[in-house]
């Protein structure tokens, strides 16, 4: 209840200050597990993409962010941390569990903001709890958080959905298949941000 109430006020706020445009609802599945992957340009990017997403989602965000108040707020939006740099196997099984519940886990592939707005790599392994439920993959795509890039009194922002990848049932998830996947996430990622001036 507190997380939708925290939606909806956000909603209407990025509606009024940041002009939020939202693109591809339709594609985003109704139910079962998902992984929601999404380009990383500001601190904005979570709570935009949360206001904008028709599903709840879970948030993996590292562990320097839960600091007093601040954290519980985070936690209320519901992220929880992770510790960047190793393998942080607490987090990792509790963003499994989350996709085992049938919820929705979001998360930043590249691991870090991108300073210049442009997409780079994904981490490597950014697929591997979503191959362990053979989760359904949301390539998501944030536009214009970057507030200060566009140099603008009244900024405008962008969350677009793209179509969901679905991990091959009766396939074996190995490393080759994982690459793959990560591979068609981030290029449709790139598809979604081409072509935005907002973006240049």
């Amino acid at each position: 209840m507190f997380y939708a109430i925290l939606k909806f006020i956000g909603l209407i706020f990025f509606r009024i200050f940041l002009r939020l445009e939202i693109e591809g609802q339709e594609n985003i599945p109704k139910k079962g597990p998902l992984l929601l992957a999404c380009n990383h340009i500001s601190l904005l990017d979570p709570p935009v993409v949360a206001a904008a997403c028709t599903r709840q989602l879970h948030w993996m965000a590292k562990e320097e962010l839960f600091v007093p108040v601040l954290g519980t707020i985070y936690r209320w939006l519901g992220a929880f941390p992770v510790k960047r740099g190793t393998a942080d196997r607490a987090a990792l099984k509790h963003g499994i569990e989350i996709m085992q519940n049938n919820e929705v886990l979001a998360i930043f592939p590249e691991g870090t903001r991108s300073k210049t707005g442009a997409l780079g790599k994904a981490a490597p392994g950014a697929l591997m709890m979503a191959g362990k439920v053979r989760a359904t993959i949301l390539p998501t795509c944030v536009i214009g958080t970057d507030v200060k890039r566009q140099g603008k009194l009244w900024p405008k922002v962008k969350v677009k959905f793209g179509k969901p990848i679905e991990f091959p049932k009766e396939v074996f998830v190995d490393k080759d298949l994982l690459t793959k996947l990560t591979n068609d996430m981030m290029d449709s990622i790139a598809a979604l941000q081409a072509g935005d001036k907002v973006c240049r």
